[in-house]
C-alpha cells in the first residue's frame, strides 16, 4: 500500500517512513524541505517537493502515486515562535492541513493519521493526563493542532473521512539502525540542546527553574523513544486500513524524569561533565506532565519498548557525535 507522508524528511516523519518500509509499506514522502532534510530521506524512497497549500498538485501527486492514507506531520512546532508570530501558524498548520484535507477529498483518499500534541492540553488539571482530560491549551501551537483535531472530526461526520490524532508527549532519541535523528534550528528540545553542550557546540545549558514542587525542584516530562512513536504511528495506519473509527490517543511512556535527572543521565551516557546553568522559570511551563497510555495500549496493543530514558540519551548521543552540526 502506498502511504503519502507529509513532513516526511523531518525528525519524527522520516523514523516513521523507516518503520513504514519495515512493515511493508510503500512511504511516499511530500515535504517543501522549509525545515525538513532531503538527508533524511532514504534514496530508495520517493520524495516530493512540494507544498501542502497546493491543493491541485497535492491531489495530483495523491492520484499519481494511488495514495491509499495519509500520514500527516507537515507543520510548524516552536512554541515560543507561535506566540509572537501566530499568523504563521495559523496559515501553516490550520489552513495548510484545510488544504491538505482537501486535497484528499479530490483524489478520494478517506483516511488519515494526524500528528497532534501534548500541548492541546495546557496546564493539566490531572496527572497522568488522559484523553478526556480537560482541553485548554496556553499557546498558539497547541490551540492550531486543537483546532485540526476539530476539523478533522468535522470531515469525519460530514465526509466519512476517517482519522487517528495522536498526541505526543516528549519525542526523543533517533534510530539504531538508520543514520537519522534530530536537527532542528533554531533547536528549542531539550536532550538535543544537552548533548551540543556536551559536544561543545554550545557553552552551557540552562535549565528554567528549580522551585518547582517536585523532588528535586525542576520540570517532569514524559520521554518516549522516536522509533516506539513511529511504531504507533502504523499500528494507527493499519487500524484505519482496517476499517476501524476514528479515535484519538496519546503517546507517552507513563514515566516522568526531571530537567535535572536528564542532565545527569545525559553526563553518564556521555561521560563529559559539560556546564549547567540555572535560570528562572519560564512563563507557561507546568511542573509536570506524564501521559496516560493506557488508551492506545488497550485498543491498538502498542509497547513502547525503547523509551528508557538511558537509551533515548544514548541513541540520540550517537546521531549527534556523528553529526555534530546537523545533517
Amino acid at each position: 500500500m502506498n502511504i503519502l507522508v507529509t513532513g516526511g524528511a523531518g525528525y519524527i516523519g522520516s523514523h516513521v517512513v523507516e518503520e513504514l518500509q519495515k512493515c511493508g509499506y510503500t512511504p511516499i514522502v511530500y515535504d517543501n524541505l522549509s525545515t525538513g532534510h532531503e538527508a533524511a530521506v532514504p534514496e530508495d524512497v520517493q520524495l516530493v517537493e512540494g507544498d501542502i497549500h497546493d491543493v491541485r498538485f497535492a491531489t495530483h501527486i495523491m492520484e499519481q502515486f494511488k495514495i491509499d492514507a495519509v500520514i500527516h506531520f507537515a507543520a510548524s512546532s516552536l512554541v515560543g515562535e507561535s506566540m509572537t508570530n501566530p499568523a504563521k501558524y495559523y496559515f501553516n498548520n490550520v489552513e495548510g492541513s484545510l488544504h491538505l484535507l482537501e486535497a484528499m477529498r479530490g483524489a478520494g483518499v478517506d483516511r488519515i493519521v494526524f500528528s497532534s500534541t501534548a500541548a492541546v492540553y495546557g496546564e493539566p488539571e490531572e496527572v497522568p493526563i488522559k484523553e478526556n482530560s480537560k482541553l485548554n491549551p496556553t499557546n498558539v501551537y497547541g490551540r492550531s493542532k486543537l483546532m485540526i483535531e476539530k476539523m478533522l472530526a468535522d470531515y469525519d461526520m460530514a465526509y466519512e473521512m476517517r482519522y487517528v490524532a495522536l498526541r505526543y508527549f516528549n519525542a526523543a532519541g533517533a534510530s539504531p539502525t538508520r543514520d537519522i535523528g534530530e536537527d532542528h534550528n533554531p533547536e528549542s528540545h531539550l536532550i538535543p540542546l544537552i548533548l551540543k553542550t556536551a559536544q561543545g557546540v554550545r557553552k552551557q545549558v540552562a535549565i528554567f527553574g528549580t522551585d518547582y514542587p517536585t523532588a528535586d525542584g525542576t520540570c517532569i516530562r514524559d520521554y518516549i523513544h522516536v522509533c516506539d512513536l513511529a511504531r504507533a504511528h502504523v499500528l494507527a495506519l493499519e487500524h484505519l486500513l482496517k476499517g476501524g473509527t476514528s479515535r484519538v490517543y496519546n503517546l507517552g511512556s507513563e514515566n516522568g524524569f526531571s530537567v535535572r535527572q536528564m542532565m545527569n543521565t545525559a553526563k553518564k551516557v556521555t561521560g563529559v561533565d559539560f556546564t549547567v546553568v540555572e535560570e528562572v522559570r519560564r512563563a507557561g511551563d507546568p511542573a509536570v506532565l506524564i501521559a496516560s497510555s493506557e488508551k492506545i495500549r488497550e485498543e491498538l496493543g502498542w509497547v513502547p519498548t525503547q523509551s528508557d530514558v538511558q537509551n533515548v540519551i544514548a541513541t540520540a548521543w550517537k546521531w549527534h557525535k556523528g553529526h555534530p552540526n546537523g545533517y
